[in-house]
């Protein structure tokens, strides 16, 4: 691990691991195996006249070819992919090394028949991501999401000042910004579930040339459909050779937008720590700074900030490099994908450190009540409105000779502005009524 090229693999391992069962490159050839299996499967349930006399036991052999598949099994095809210089062909010549072991190896030749290479990889990749995204990256996600939401539960009903253009402005509450960001993650989700990825699966060109021409009775665009259905995917109908991957793309952006949201929160919540609103869970024999031994910095979530960042750097590249590809196919794309887990991976360190973040926060409810208390001004909002509403002459004006660059406008002077007002007594009380603390509108 120390001598690890990325971090995802070195200083951060023990936070990835869980992706390499999907992105890694032994995942890549098991699932490669796994398409192999149970297309060559798909043949004999057609059944191809050649495949009517497998036994019964041969499809028990053919999964166990899969279920059995380990590290070694992966190494093993590395090995012959050092002589083929090609990684589907040494995948196929695999299997058909265990079907020559089980006593199945006159029907080898129907192991990858018909097909191309990105037959199997583009059918591999998007259920590799869909698993790895089921499985892992989506429960961190909606994990944040819960997090953030009991936060907004927790300060609900909490007054604070807000500060729009980094200046004083009408209060809100903490438990509404904080809901805020729970209803764009719930959207960004909601549109990143709804997406359908699909596969590739139609022989060299997208045509199924060779399957056609073979067996011409056979409805092979059907058979494609329902062979990508059963793997939980679905088939786009007219390819090239390779995928288009704007599915792919629309995934990655998804992503992006999700990340720039938690961008955003990981922001504020800095600055609201930097504000004194939030204290930090202190840990024994933690340190803060080599030099400053009061400090104790939001570290958390600028390690998120910072891999959120990296992740969409890489989301973005993604999503624009793969749907570009010359005429039937060039080789581009098979390079680049094979870092679709690298993004991935720094979003889920950056999602594990936000929740790590904010299991730390403790709310400094003194400090939201003192800036407010500063801030009288951002009454003023309240008051011009209550004297237009009562038709008052030039209530916005008013205000604005009172507050507008004043360093400070204090309790007093607010209420000795609403004194001397040429309005009704149940109209001062009313404005006498409104302070920094309860002018929060709904939430």
């Amino acid at each position: 691990m120390l001598k690890a090229l990325s971090p995802l693999d070195g200083r951060y391992a023990s936070t990835t691991a869980a992706l390499s069962n999907y992105f890694s490159e032994y995942a890549l050839i098991k699932y490669r195996v796994f398409i192999e299996i149970e297309y060559f499967k798909a043949l004999m349930a057609l059944p191809l006249p050649q495949l009517t006399l497998l036994h019964a036991g041969s499809t028990s052999i053919l999964d166990s070819i899969y279920r059995e598949f380990d590290i070694h099994s992966a190494e093993k095809i590395k090995s012959t992919e050092k002589i083929t210089n090609h990684d589907v062909k040494a995948v196929e010549y695999y299997i058909k090394e265990q079907l020559d072991i089980n006593g199945l190896g006159q029907y080898k030749e129907f192991v990858h028949f018909g097909l191309t290479s990105q037959d199997i990889n583009n059918t591999a990749f998007p259920l590799m991501i869909r698993h790895g995204l089921d499985e892992i990256v989506i429960p961190a996600l909606k994990k944040v999401l819960t997090d953030i939401k009991q936060k907004a539960e927790e300060y609900q009903g909490v007054p604070m000042l807000a500060r729009t253009h980094g200046q004083p402005a009408s209060p809100t509450t903490l438990g509404k910004e904080m809901e805020v960001f729970c209803e764009r993650l719930s959207d960004e989700i909601d549109i990143l579930t709804s997406i359908q990825i699909k596969c590739k699966f139609g022989g060299a060109t997208g045509n199924f040339n060779a399957h056609k021409v073979c067996y011409p009775e056979i409805n092979w665009i059907d058979f494609g459909n329902q062979f990508a259905q059963s793997l939980g995917l679905k088939r786009s109908l007219h390819t090239t050779q390779i995928a288009h991957y704007d599915d792919h793309a629309a995934i990655f952006h998804s992503f992006s937008r999700i990340n720039t949201i938690l961008i955003d929160f990981c922001r504020d919540i800095w600055t609201y720590i930097s504000m004194d609103y939030f204290k930090q869970k202190t840990k024994a024999g933690e340190v803060g700074s080599s030099a400053m031994p009061h400090k104790v910095n939001p570290i958390d979530f600028e390690n998120a900030e910072g891999n959120l960042g990296l992740a969409n750097a890489i989301f973005s590249y993604l999503a624009e490099k793969l749907p570009v590809s010359r005429l039937q196919r060039d080789l581009t794309d098979s390079t680049v994908l094979r870092n679709v887990g690298v993004p991935f991976g720094h979003s889920l360190i950056a999602y594990q450190s936000i929740q790590k973040g904010i299991s730390k926060l403790l709310l400094n409810e003194s400090a939201l009540h003192q800036d407010l208390e500063n801030n009288w001004a951002v009454v003023a909002e309240a008051i011009q409105n209550i004297l237009r509403r009562e038709m008052y002459h030039e209530p916005y004006e008013a205000l604005k000779d009172l507050t507008r660059g004043k360093s400070s406008i204090s309790k007093t002077d607010i209420k000795d502005f609403i004194t001397g007002l040429n309005v009704s007594d149940a109209i001062k009380k009313e404005l006498m009524a409104i302070t920094p603390h309860n002018y929060v509108g709904y939430y």
